[in-house]
């Protein structure tokens, strides 16, 4: 009787392997001057560190990332259903404010007085002002406040200076 013969298929090739795909990664960074500009990088570590350090010592560096953190807090504060409305309806606001023509309102003259008068008993205009007075009370009220460190405002801490 004849042995059996034992023969595996080698599947075929379907596309490339792990190491072809890595050259071609590692030629497309060449070609593309990414290896250069990390490699310029990383040799010139100490006067990168130096124009990074002297950047950040400028008062208005620290001003502008001190006023950043102070507008990421706030934000942080705003719940995202919240936050929505208000720039949806800031939104709204402005495409409305912008697309606006006096030639195109209903009335071209003024009110007068008397209908000064009739717009102090016009409940919806009352309606939609109360909010907009109301943040404007509490605006006014917290430029009246003086804080010395926001962070410590923000968080209610102590500060340690």
């Amino acid at each position: 009787m004849a042995e059996r013969i034992h023969h595996e298929v080698t599947p075929p090739k379907i596309g490339p392997d792990a190491h072809e795909e890595l050259a071609r990664l590692l030629q497309s960074l060449h070609e593309h001057g990414v290896l250069r500009f990390a490699n310029d990088v990383v040799c010139a570590k100490t006067p990168l560190a130096e124009v990074l350090v002297g950047g950040l010592q400028k008062e208005g560096t620290l001003n502008a990332l001190q006023n950043l953190s102070i507008l990421l807090m706030a934000l942080s504060r705003i719940p995202p259903a919240r936050f929505y409305k208000i720039a949806f309806a800031l939104q709204g606001a402005l495409d409305r404010a912008g697309s606006w023509r006096p030639e195109e309102a209903d009335s071209h003259a003024a009110p007068g007085v008397t209908g000064a008068y009739r717009m102090l008993h016009d409940d919806a205009l009352w309606e939609a002002l109360l909010p907009l007075i109301e943040g404007l009370k509490a605006f006014a009220q917290g430029l009246d406040q003086d804080v010395e460190k926001p962070i410590s405002a923000f968080t209610g801490k102590p500060s340690n200076a």
